[in-house]
């Protein structure tokens, strides 16, 4: 199974609250505004169950390496992630949150509101959403249009669209196995759920005959099972549940290749090669953002952020890509690095 390199205890908002000294609340800044700096010694980060396993390698490597205690690291899902960053500017609110999927619109106006206004935006690498199962079935082959009847909660029949009715994957497609459709994934507050969403059943509604418009809705009547925000759990449940397949990003298909195996989509195996260059059709981007205005207020922010956006971590050879992510382009990584050192402000247009 998944090699847990260091479990980094959640503390709650009370928690950490209670160790805060606002100090005047100063919007931006460096780590050097010594006035502004709070009594709180922990970095705190939530955020995305796909973007941990990488943010806690970080955080690991930086408490061991600097002045800096270990950042305090949740898998709290990316939507509920982004939800406890936006509850407001207080240092009582989390620094960062991970992400894998872009931030909506709609909860930068939640942030806007809450007076979270200096929000920097980083892409850490590319990800690819896998289907996995049990490594000693016999190999599966799905397109997106296969995948998609699977999970989706209404199907084109006779000219309507109809409550999914397929229990079997060889009624979808008679080429498919006779086995029963069990598909363990991720939970409606999940960015690898909004990922899958559009991707997979937007992306194939899109161009299937009967969808007047791209569909996202998953069904909810059984052969879908949401099985939280635990990547790890539902590498577990698809070992012992021999028949189901299940759904989480690519660096748990390679922490665990000893006992799943990936389902090819569109005929394409989720290589970091075929995700990085888009050929695989379920890749990502992996994302987390950042409180400026925390920046200078909490000691070691700004050097966490550094050490995570290095070569060391995101580079071609760097550490992360031992533990599944796959790095972006030398240019791009320099650009977000740029994009810190320079604390670009995300933009609602950015969003559109």
């Amino acid at each position: 199974m998944r090699r847990t390199t260091f479990f980094l205890i959640p503390l709650t908002i009370a928690a950490v609250a209670a160790g805060c000294t606002e100090g005047g609340g100063g919007n931006g800044g460096d780590d050097g505004d010594a006035a502004e700096t709070s009594s709180r010694s922990q970095v705190r980060v939530v955020g995305s169950s796909t973007v941990y396993p990488f943010s806690s390698y970080v955080a690991e490597e930086f408490g061991a390496t600097t002045e800096h205690p270990t950042p305090v690291i949740e898998s709290t899902g990316s939507g509920g992630g982004i939800k406890i960053f936006c509850e407001g500017d207080g240092l009582d609110t989390a620094d960062i949150t991970n992400a894998s999927r872009r931030m909506k619109a709609s909860e930068f106006e939640r942030c806007a509101g809450n007076g979270v206004t200096e929000i920097t935006e980083i892409a850490i690498g590319a990800d690819g959403i896998t289907i996995a199962q049990a490594k000693d079935k016999p190999a599966l082959d799905l397109t997106l249009e296969q995948l998609t009847l699977a999970v989706i909660a209404k199907v084109p029949q006779d000219g309507e669209l109809v409550d999914n009715p397929y229990e079997r994957w060889n009624e979808i497609d008679e080429s498919l196995p006779d086995r029963e459709i069990t598909v363990y994934g991720p939970p409606s507050t999940s960015g690898t759920r909004d990922a899958f969403e559009e991707l997979v059943l937007e992306a194939a509604t899109e161009n299937m005959e009967g969808y007047d418009e791209p569909v996202s809705s998953v069904r909810d009547d059984g052969p879908y099972v949401s099985s939280g925000e635990n990547d790890n759990l539902i590498v577990q449940k698809i070992e012992n549940d021999r028949e189901a397949v299940g759904i989480f990003g690519y660096s748990f298909l390679e922490e665990n290749r000893d006992v799943i195996a990936a389902v090819t989509i569109d005929g394409v195996n989720p290589t970091p090669e075929a995700i990085s260059s888009g050929e695989y059709p379920v890749a990502r981007s992996l994302f987390f953002y950042t409180k400026n205005s925390h920046l200078g207020r909490v000691p070691g922010m700004t050097e966490y952020v550094e050490l995570f956006i290095s070569d060391q971590m995101i580079g071609d050879q760097g550490l992360l890509r031992r533990e599944g992510l796959i790095p972006l382009p030398a240019e791009r990584r320099e650009a977000i690095r740029e994009r810190f050192a320079e604390r670009e402000t995300l933009e609602a247009g950015d969003l559109e």
